[in-house]
């Protein structure tokens, strides 16, 4: 499942901005994006991940997607580094 590849991962960006600024610079194979969270925020990562040719794999809970991250809060979108 998508939250073991981010438990797994060596090196991830959070945050939907974060992921978005790290798309365009090149240095993602992977983003995970939460289902639950607003559609505008998802819509700009879905675009930039789609620009770049990098995979989108989507999960159910942005809560749970921030456990993964090892953070108390949810989250929205993870990318996953090369």
């Amino acid at each position: 499942m998508s939250y073991e590849k981010v438990l797994q991962a060596k090196g991830i960006v959070i945050g939907t901005k974060q992921t978005v600024k790290a798309l365009k610079q090149g240095t993602i194979k992977e983003v995970v994006v939460a289902e639950d969270a607003d559609r505008r925020l998802i819509s700009k990562v879905a675009i930039a991940a789609t620009e770049v040719n990098v995979p989108i794999l989507y999960v159910d809970s942005m809560e749970k997607l921030g456990k993964a991250c090892g953070i108390e809060v949810g989250a929205a979108a993870v990318a996953i580094t090369v």
